[in-house]
């Protein structure tokens, strides 16, 4: 093992100020692991670090989405072994006093520290973890590329078949084709959604529609710049509107369509992120449809586990999701297509 490697990291505080750097290789403490990246996921997150929007503590090797092997452990790890398979849940150094941690709410416990933003990431070749009992293992039919995907596909099981409460022979729509908005159509196909309907814009036709038109899963793929899904919508609930809305756009204009398409006493469960402080909300439209809206971050350790059993089921297309995938020197071609919408999902592999 070399004394150095490559890594993608954030130098400093502003816009931009990423580059690939030599450093060294981590080492662990008798509680942690070391695990040999074997695939990292570009997250939207990652973006957002790039644009200063996101929290973040320079310098810092980004990314949070990976899959990898143990490759060395300190003395104190008793459940892990070194050559396991494994994806890891982000959420490192929680404190485990406060009173989320408490009630089972690690996932936002304030004192957090993500790989990734929080203390060095993925987009390496080693990576230190110090919470191994965050780890999951990785099924033996699964690939490290399709298990990289762990982290995006636990959000959506989280927040669509978990807080969603996502019902059998539920119609559902999902606003917005990006990564997460395809991941979790197939979930609810799979969780069990009579119907399930893609609505995006004509800046995702180039790629993103199309390939929701060869996910099985999907019933119904909309560019609302050129049609109107409603009257689809209408026909397939006798009128209704669909009984759960998974906004996943993180656009003024999407998270406001919702409630044109959800039904009355349905759901909408959010999972986009704005980058704004503030957005046009129509207020008066979910009062009279009476509607339930759930807000969403991050994930549950149950969430995990349901994760690894959809990209287990060979009808979880999660691969056609890969558009771009090479080494972290590629880092500013992937970062801008997946930005403008150029691809869905970018994964690193170390060298």
């Amino acid at each position: 093992m070399s004394e150095k490697m490559k890594a993608l990291v954030k130098t400093g505080k502003g816009k931009g100020l990423i580059e690939v750097r030599e450093v060294p290789i981590p080492e662990i403490g008798d509680n942690d692991v070391l695990i040999e990246i074997k695939a990292a996921g570009i997250c939207g997150t990652d973006l957002h670090i790039y644009h200063d929007e996101f929290p973040y503590w320079p310098p810092v090797i980004l990314g949070h989405e990976f899959s990898g092997v143990i490759v060395d452990k300190g003395k104190n790890v008793k459940d892990w072994n070194i050559g396991d398979r494994v994806v890891g849940e982000p959420h490192t150094l929680y404190c485990g006093k406060c009173w989320l941690c408490m009630t089972g709410n690690r996932h936002i416990c304030p004192e957090k520290r993500s790989p990734g933003w929080g203390i060095d990431g993925a987009f390496t070749k080693y990576m230190r973890y110090p919470n191994p009992e965050l780890l999951h293992k990785i099924p033996d039919n699964l690939s490290f590329e399709k298990a990289a995907l762990a982290e995006p596909t636990a959000n959506v099981a989280y927040d669509i078949l978990e807080r969603g409460k996502l019902k059998p022979l539920d119609v559902v729509v999902i606003v917005g084709p990006g990564p997460i908005g395809l991941l979790g159509a197939m979930a609810s196909k799979i969780g069990g959604a009579s119907k399930v309907i893609v609505i995006g814009t004509d800046a995702d036709e180039e790629i993103r529609l199309k390939v929701a038109k060869k996910i099985k899963t999907i019933d119904y793929v909309f560019n609302i710049n050129k049609e109107d899904p409603i009257p689809t919508i209408l026909e397939l609930t006798d009128g209704r509107g669909a009984d759960l809305v998974v906004e996943a756009s993180g656009s003024a204009g999407g998270i406001s369509s919702a409630f044109d398409y959800v039904r009355k006493l349905g759901k909408i469960t959010s999972i986009g992120l704005t980058g704004r402080d503030k957005i046009n909300f129509p207020y008066d439209k979910a009062m009279f449809k009476v509607v339930e809206m759930s807000f969403n971050l991050s994930t549950s350790y149950t969430s995990w586990i349901k994760s690894l059993n959809l990209l287990s089921n060979e009808d979880f297309e999660a691969e056609l999701l890969i558009t771009h995938k090479g080494s972290i020197d590629e880092w500013q071609t992937f970062f801008y297509d997946l930005e403008n919408k150029k691809g869905i999902k970018g994964l690193f592999i170390p060298e």
